[in-house]
């Protein structure tokens, strides 16, 4: 299959200085393959989401000389698919309901003397496995984990290895609060628009073994992964809107340049010496091509 990549921010805000770094990642990944680049509005959460910010961060992109190639698929409009993958999962008695809420899961962590610790995620304690409660309004769905770690290969960091359940758990596909989760959208959407190639932030990394279940499970294909560096914050965390990371400065064709510079430096490129987007894009593609060949 001829190679297809995505960038998929979620428009909770203007693109910063690592969604940058992605975009630029997965362009460059696109053209080096000779494939077609897609952006993906992932608005899935539509209490942070905003239209006006999705549209803002397509303005960024177009100035920086990078635009989708088919037209822009936003994951709000894109339920009926889901829901058809859940209830394939339901058929499969793959998944089950849950009524925990989260002080529920916090009290059951502590019976286990499992301790909170920062920045690790504590896995799901199983509280409502067994119980075979109803799917109804006002209950999650969780997608079952067995206990096996998962192997799986990322172009930059190499071969990795997660047990899912002693690090997530079975995890929820469907919110209590009646939206779609992360995890359930993207492989759907990435299966829907025959994505082969993933390149994004290595944040998200630890995301992929549960998209490959679900891959599996759904009988989906699986892309080729790699992730890139992080743009860290002066403490050292990622860079996000969490912590204060500014919206990339573009409202001139200079800062448009300046700013994928600055992208192109994280992902070790060299600096370029051209005058426009264009041409610097041009020349970072060979680069890219050099520094990870190609695997179409």
């Amino acid at each position: 299959m001829s190679y297809r990549g995505r960038f998929a921010p979620s428009p909770t805000g203007p693109l910063h200085a690592g969604s940058l770094v992605a975009a630029l990642a997965s362009w460059l990944d696109a053209k080096a393959h000779h494939g077609v680049w897609l952006v993906r509005i992932e608005d899935v959460d539509q209490p942070r989401c905003s239209v006006d910010a999705a549209h803002h961060q397509l303005a960024q992109l177009a100035a920086c000389g990078m635009h989708s190639e088919e037209p822009v698929v936003w994951q709000s409009q894109r339920s009926n698919l889901y829901q058809e993958a859940l209830d394939r999962l339901k058929k499969l008695q793959a998944v089950y309901a849950c009524q925990c809420s989260r002080a529920a899961i916090a009290t059951a962590w502590l019976a286990q003397g499992i301790a909170s610790e920062r920045h690790k995620d504590r896995p799901y304690p199983g509280s409502c496995r067994g119980l075979s409660l109803p799917f109804r309004a006002g209950m999650s769905v969780r997608f079952k984990v067995d206990e096996t770690a998962w192997a799986w290969h990322d172009r930059r960091l190499g071969d990795q290895t997660q047990n899912v359940a002693a690090c997530v758990g079975d995890f929820v596909l469907w919110r209590r609060d009646g939206l779609w989760a992360y995890q359930l959208a993207v492989v759907v959407d990435d299966a829907a628009q025959a994505i082969t190639h993933v390149v994004r932030g290595e944040d998200l990394a630890d995301n992929t073994p549960r998209q490959c279940l679900l891959q599996q499970a759904l009988g989906l294909p699986q892309p080729t992964y790699l992730h890139t560096p992080l743009v860290l914050a002066e403490d050292g965390a990622k860079l996000s809107k969490q912590n204060g990371a500014q919206a990339v400065e573009i409202g001139s064709p200079e800062q448009a340049l300046a700013a994928l510079q600055s992208a192109a430096n994280v992902l070790q490129l060299q600096p370029s010496q051209a005058a426009t987007c264009a041409q610097a894009l041009a020349e970072w593609v060979m680069q890219w091509r050099d520094q990870w060949g190609t695997t179409a």
